[in-house]
């Protein structure tokens, strides 16, 4: 694994060894299974937490001495501080199971248990140990955290959020606001791992039924630090701690959408899926060509979450290692071997990484210590061996020698000298030692009974903050109670809102509609009344001429026969046979009726084109497409215009009078044509407004034509007499004088009608 230290010497604490391990391959191929394992064959997960574990094992520290910070760091608490922390978090209500009783799902206790028993010989005794993992996905280029507890809301459960990434002072990127869980075994960090597992995004498509969504990162931090000279304690200088990281990714296989199907939400996913191996796989191809040309190119770490996370690895602050998972069916060819050409390019890639230099400036530990008293012990023993006399010889080779005797004694009574002055001094040290044991048991129970008060204000101090808490959690529930009864409201009176605002547009809306209708029946209404009014001023009219040219027929008749009666009494009387005087005086009359005198005739009425009452202003004639020519005698001209099917804004632009053609059917059936005319003037805009101001109708009517009465009650009696009086003055005068008028106006109509001209030419 290449666990290690390198020592940096920032405030911060040192680097020490980092290590990325990732597998890559098409999806499918086995990525998570190589980093998982199966039942009774671990993957490389259960297996390098197995070794760490069986490398530290007796030198790890206690909980909680080891604290990261929010910063990517890890700081040292006193056992003071630590203990506070452990009886803390051992008083909430959720129990902690001891790291030997953890309960594991049986599928996969096999996968823990590793049955080669590897461990780093030559661990350094003199340090501490303590292990934080965490586990992380990034999802749809976002970064989720999988440990993160996130609490219960059944009614409106929140989606969990995002992580930013970010940068320590040693230019290291990390995910700020991740969960980082200290664990002591094998068993404690396996079952970190499944529960963020069971989080991980994974779903069914058509070539896996458990396929990836993501990129997970198993993250294993191993942080140490030095013990002090007595090797009780750890020292608390942050200049000796030292952080290494192994991070284990699996990747999420690459897919093409022909193949899975995928639509939808995996579509997406697996478009983002791609596009980041891309990333990674460009990243990559920058690194090998800077290296083989020398050039400076940029490397786009930043536009993948993945790349931006695992910047500090390619650049040289640690080992990379690449595991490729190859599926071995023939449908899986082609993208395998685009896998294997990738691989092939990572091994001429080459990381530098600068060199690992050893932790200085330590004081001697355990080992050290225990080696030097057994060294001063043996000393000891010797010199104390040496300063006794040595014996002489105890050998009697004559019965009257009388001087080995006394030598030996001599020489004993010398070492039973010795051997008292040294009890003696024993004896004192042994009292020194005894008083040096009170005063230091003195000073234990001074400081015990020190700890104990600060124990106990710290105690207090925590029962404090308990009751507050809990009165503040009450506060909280009645907060959240009234806050909850607030959003209800605010949702029934949102509602409420949006109902009354719905039903005032409705009844805006329902206004406007009437308004409109009203608009327009009061245009039909006006335009019903001067039609009607128009009608009857015609009628009238026509009604006028007939009695006029009926009174000038009566007259004539009236002159004629005062002309016969003239004649009669002035003709001499002639000798015949008279004659009833009736039977004579009609004889007379049929012939004078005969040839009457004749009737000076009317001036024919010069056709002529009927002109715009401003001929001398320019216009525009706009006549639409869907215009019926009527082919009668007069039509609307209106000389120097300019004639358009459309509104042009070319043509108002040159012109200061408007004039519209409009046709409809009118009540009888008739082609009924209006001209609308208006002024045309600047807008502030600079643009071309018009204002109507005049309506002129042309209408085609049947000089024959005469409205069908359903009751001869309903008869004007004005029409009748005027009839009646007609049909007399055809019997009685002659047609030579009756007969044109009667052609050209009958019923008092004229066959073609243009407006008020007609009848002013006519009259």
């Amino acid at each position: 694994m290449g666990w290690g230290r390198r020592g940096m010497g920032s405030s911060r604490g040192g680097t020490g060894a980092v290590g990325l391990l990732f597998t890559y391959g098409v999806t499918g191929s086995g990525k998570t299974h190589t980093m998982t394992g199966s039942p009774g064959d671990g993957g490389l997960l259960p297996r390098c937490l197995d070794m760490i574990f069986n490398s530290i094992g007796p030198f790890q520290a206690k909980r909680f001495v080891f604290k990261l910070d929010d910063k990517n760091g890890v700081d040292v608490q006193s056992e003071v501080d630590a203990l506070l922390e452990r009886q803390r978090r051992e008083a909430l209500p959720v129990p902690k199971t001891p790291a030997g009783k953890r309960h594991i799902d049986p599928e996969f206790a096999d996968m823990i248990n590793v049955q080669e028993h590897c461990k780093v010989e030559e661990v350094d005794e003199d340090n501490v140990y303590s292990v934080f993992v965490s586990y992380i996905e990034i999802y749809n280029n976002y970064i989720y955290d999988l440990l993160e507890e996130a609490p219960f809301e059944p009614i409106k459960p929140k989606p969990p959020q995002s992580k930013m990434l970010r940068e320590d002072q040693n230019h290291n990127m990390y995910v700020t606001g991740c969960t980082e869980v200290e664990v002591k075994s094998t068993e404690e960090a396996f079952e970190v791992f499944w529960r963020g597992q069971k989080k991980r995004r994974i779903a069914n498509t058509q070539l896996n039924r458990e396929s990836s969504r993501s990129h997970s990162v198993f993250i294993i931090k191993l942080a140490q630090a030095p013990l002090d000279a007595d090797g009780d304690n750890v020292l608390q200088e942050k200049e000796q701690i030292t952080l290494s990281q192994l991070s284990l990714v699996d990747l999420a296989g690459s897919e093409r959408t022909n193949r899975t199907k995928a639509e939808g939400n995996r579509l997406r996913e697996a478009g983002n899926i791609n596009q980041s191996l891309m990333t990674l796989r460009t990243c990559i191809e920058v690194l090998r060509e800077n290296q083989l040309y020398g050039t400076n190119k940029m490397v786009p770490y930043r536009d993948s979450k993945l790349t931006h996370l695992f910047k500090n690895y390619f650049d040289g602050e640690g080992k990379v290692r690449m595991i490729v998972c190859v599926n071995p069916t023939a449908e899986d060819y082609e993208e395998s071997l685009q896998v294997m050409r990738f691989a092939e390019m990572t091994q001429e890639v080459e990381v530098a990484r600068p060199v690992d230099r050893p932790l200085c400036g330590l004081t001697p530990g355990r080992r050290l210590r225990n080696q030097e008293f057994h060294t001063e012990e043996q000393s000891a023993a010797e010199m104390l061996l040496q300063s006794f006399p040595p014996l002489p010889s105890c050998e009697l080779l004559d019965i009257h020698d009388d001087q080995t005797l006394p030598r030996l004694i001599e020489a004993l009574e010398q070492r039973h000298r010795m051997r008292q002055v040294l009890a003696e001094e024993f004896a004192k040290n042994v009292l020194a030692f005894k008083t040096m044991l009170q005063e230091f048991d003195s000073s234990v129970l001074s400081k015990e009974h020190y700890i104990q008060g600060k124990l106990s204000e710290k105690e207090k101090t925590i029962a404090g903050q308990k009751t507050e808490l809990e009165r503040l959690e009450k506060k909280i529930k009645t907060l959240e109670y009234k806050i909850e009864i607030l959003e209800k409201t605010a949702t029934i009176y949102e509602e409420d809102k949006r109902n009354l605002q719905q039903e005032l547009e409705s009844q805006t809306q329902k206004l406007q509609r009437q308004a409109s209708d009203k608009r327009r029946l009061e245009a039909r209404l006006q335009g019903m009344v001067t039609e009607t009014s128009l009608k009857w001023e015609k009628e009238c009219e026509r009604r006028v001429a007939a009695k006029q040219l009926e009174m000038q027929n009566k007259l004539w008749v009236k002159d004629e026969k005062l002309k016969q009666l003239k004649a009669i009494v002035t003709e001499p009387r002639a000798e015949k046979p008279e004659r009833p005087s009736r039977e004579r005086d009609r004889d007379r009359l049929v012939q004078r009726s005969v040839s009457p005198p004749p009737v000076p005739n009317a001036p024919p009425v010069r056709l002529r084109h009927r002109r715009s009452r401003s001929a001398g202003e320019r216009w525009v004639d706009h006549k639409p497409p869907s215009n019926v020519p009527t082919e009668t005698v007069m039509q609307p001209h209106v000389p120097h215009a300019i004639t358009v099917a459309a509104a042009s804004e070319k043509a108002l632009a040159k012109c200061d009078k408007y004039m519209l053609t409009h046709q409809e059917l009118a009540s009888d059936g008739e082609i009924e044509t209006k001209l609308i005319k208006g002024d045309v003037f600047k807008t502030r805009g600079g643009g071309q407004a018009v204002q109507f101001t005049d309506i002129e109708t042309l209408k085609q009517e049947s000089p024959t034509g005469r409205k069908r009465r359903s009751s001869p009650s309903q008869r004007d009696p004005l029409v009748d007499a005027a009839d009646s009086e007609w049909t007399d003055v055809e019997t009685r005068v002659t047609p030579t004088l009756i007969q044109p008028c009667l052609e050209h106006y009958r019923d008092g109509k004229p066959k073609t009608s243009l407006g008020t001209n007609v009848d002013e030419n006519l009259g």
